[in-house]
């Protein structure tokens, strides 16, 4: 049967859009449902900064008047500028079990990025590697945790049958608390500690906007090598940092200090996938109340990130001490394990790091891409 692709133009549509998911995953017991409110304000061109440099066009797949599919097809000039390539991307991408929506979806995103000058198209990214991304290619038997990709395992076929091919992984580790810290890390994390030239500390929640400021300090530089990676802007930083504020715990954020001088951080944040199952995607009128209520039942953190500036690397100590003050922190709290993601899988420094840990891999995420 035909399938008929339009833009989204409408309140509308952008309600089918965003609704959609709800559709595809009806049966499955790991999905957990966005938040509508934040997924409004993520797609909403006037709210996310993300558009203030680059551009996107959402689409929909219908059959008979009804939405079986979605994508959205994105320009992003800070990726292109940073990494000198002609690369369009698509994202949000759902869709039925059907090789022809699949790909009559893939093809609008092409033509649209193709039409602007672009050589390959590469996904999902929902918009960058800054935001959500990947295609969950193994682990299905784990709901996703907080600000991570979910997806039914038949996508990957749609996705080799629309001719685009796997180029990178995306791997995620799970540790468990109980699981005793290697010696060599704790001894060396100690002495970290103790040297007088070395600050840890935490997150200061009443000098807000300085902290972000660092933030953006170390991560456009201690990341700046990896594969994919796009510099943020402050206007990008300071709106996920204030979505991000209600749902931090000051304790899980470490800045490393060398000499007075800011020299890496480690973000962790309470799984809050494990409630906001409960309360479908709607905050009003009930969920949040049910968030506030149930948070003390989260068990689990999301080890987002962890970096430190280029000049101060060969200070070998602390990375191993961002591991082990969250390792500790985890266990002071109460939590049973963390998932630590994403990493490349060409990280290989990062990957042995958290192996040598005691972490388990235990998923992997797709990246696509074909030439157009």
């Amino acid at each position: 049967m035909s399938v008929t692709i339009k833009p989204v133009e409408s309140k509308r549509n952008l309600r089918d859009f965003i609704k959609l998911p709800w559709k595809i995953y009806a049966c499955d017991p790991n999905w957990v449902p966005p938040l509508i409110v934040d997924m409004k304000k993520f797609l909403d061109k006037k709210k996310n900064p993300f558009f203030e440099h680059s551009d996107a066009e959402l689409f929909l797949a219908q059959r008979n008047g009804k939405t079986i599919g979605r994508i959205a097809a994105i320009l992003n000039n800070n990726h292109n500028k940073f990494h000198n390539e002609k690369v369009g991307f698509f994202g949000f991408f759902e869709s039925i079990d059907d090789p022809g929506v699949a790909k009559a979806l893939l093809k609008a995103a092409e033509k649209w990025v193709k039409a602007r000058g672009m050589t390959h198209l590469r996904g999902p990214m929902n918009f960058s590697t800054n935001d959500s991304c990947g295609m969950l290619s193994e682990g299905f038997d784990y709901p996703p945790v907080l600000l991570m990709t979910y997806n039914p395992k038949y996508y990957l076929t749609l996705m080799e049958t629309a001719g685009l091919k796997k180029i990178k992984e995306l791997y995620a580790y799970y540790m468990e608390t109980k699981t005793p810290m290697p010696e060599r890390f704790e001894v060396l994390a100690k002495k970290t500690l103790a040297d007088d030239s070395i600050t840890f500390r935490t997150l200061n929640l009443k000098n807000f906007d300085n902290e972000i400021k660092h933030v953006q300090t170390i991560y456009n530089d201690a990341w700046q090598a990896n594969w994919g990676f796009v510099p943020m802007t402050a206007a990008e930083l300071a709106h996920m940092a204030k979505e991000l504020k209600p749902i931090i715990d000051p304790d899980f954020v470490f800045f490393a200090e060398v000499n007075g001088e800011i020299a890496g951080f480690s973000l962790s944040l309470p799984d809050y996938n494990e409630i906001l199952k409960d309360i479908n995607g709607r905050l009003l009128p009930f969920g949040i109340f049910k968030l506030l209520l149930n948070r003390k039942k989260i068990k689990s953190v999301r080890v987002i990130t962890l970096g430190v500036r280029q000049r101060f690397q060969k200070k070998r100590g602390l990375a191993p001490t961002f591991y082990y003050e969250t390792y500790r922190m985890g266990n002071e709290k109460g939590y049973l394990g963390g998932e630590f993601s994403w990493i490349l899988d060409d990280n290989v420094l990062m990957n042995r790091a958290i192996e040598g840990l005691g972490g388990k891999l235990y998923k992997k995420y797709a990246i696509y891409e074909k030439a157009i």
